[in-house]
């Protein structure tokens, strides 16, 4: 009879911190990630944005991306760079905005051949190309799941509409 005791102690103490991490470690992870991923590329946006012509260049000459013009690539990923980190980080349209941040991240990643170089296939297990992206591309894939949590202004409006009704 001790051991059952025990197990529905220790099933009580499970199910308080599993509600805890829950409440308190999950929106700090979640925050922590959107926070992460939006100051990578809100610090690649003010560079391109700092020096337009070496950008034009870069995209001319190295960076390769599909379907635009090199300039309008250029014009379009600073912009991007600039906008979309200010909405993931503070939690608006969470999903959809790492949604498109994880599709920019891929074809960053695909455009700009440099960053794996012993071959694409073998750079996505290689831990050592393109380490950052995948990165990136993880924590974006948790907010996708699981969406900006309760520390974004996803989160307040959220709790706003449920209060209303």
């Amino acid at each position: 009879m001790k051991s059952a005791t025990l197990i529905v102690a220790m099933n009580g103490c499970h199910a308080r911190l599993a509600q805890w991490l829950g409440r308190w470690i999950g929106p700090m992870a979640l925050l922590l990630m959107r926070l992460w991923v939006a100051d990578a590329f809100w610090r690649a946006g003010v560079v391109k944005f700092a020096d337009p012509e070496g950008t034009r260049v870069l995209f001319e000459n190295l960076y390769h991306v599909p379907v635009l013009t090199p300039g309008i690539a250029a014009v379009l990923g600073t912009w991007i760079e600039l906008i979309a980190p200010w909405l993931l980080g503070l939690g608006i349209a969470s999903r959809l905005t790492a949604l498109f941040l994880f599709a920019y991240n891929l074809i960053a990643v695909i455009s700009y051949p440099d960053l794996w170089p012993h071959g694409f296939w073998i750079g996505l297990v290689n831990l050592g190309d393109f380490a950052d992206h995948k990165v990136w591309a993880m924590m974006l894939l948790a907010v996708m799941s699981w969406g900006a949590g309760t520390w974004s202004v996803d989160g307040i409006v959220r709790r706003v509409r449920r209060s209303d009704f």
